[in-house]
């Protein structure tokens, strides 16, 4: 089984409490379902929309991220996979889809 990185950007971020509660229920199934099948190696975490960036040879610091909404990263999980196509599979009932976001597989290399 190899590593791989789900990073999970975009999706609607205006909805009411209760639509807030239902896609974070859908989230917990999702997530507990891949644990129980054995391919949850970190389930990671939701990320704040504030920070800080470091950029190039002089280190500029600015704050950040500033993307568009649909390219704001918001949060990560690790899984294990047979392969990238097995990994890509699981991702696909990932619930930030219903929500207009999107999945980006990341193989991690082994160092």
């Amino acid at each position: 089984m190899s590593e791989y990185l789900y990073i999970y950007r975009g999706g609607e971020s205006e909805r009411s409490p209760e639509e807030a509660e239902k896609q974070m229920q859908l989230w917990t199934a999702w997530l507990s379902d891949l644990g129980q099948k054995g391919h949850i190696k970190d389930p990671g975490q939701p990320l704040e929309h504030t920070g800080k960036v470091v950029t190039g040879k002089a280190k500029m610091l600015t704050d950040g991220p500033y993307a568009e909404a649909k390219d704001l990263v918001g949060g990560y999980t690790i899984v294990e996979a047979k392969d990238l196509g097995e990994a890509t599979e699981l991702s696909s009932g990932c619930p930030i889809l219903t929500v207009g976001g999107s999945v980006e597989i990341r193989p991690v290399m082994k160092m």
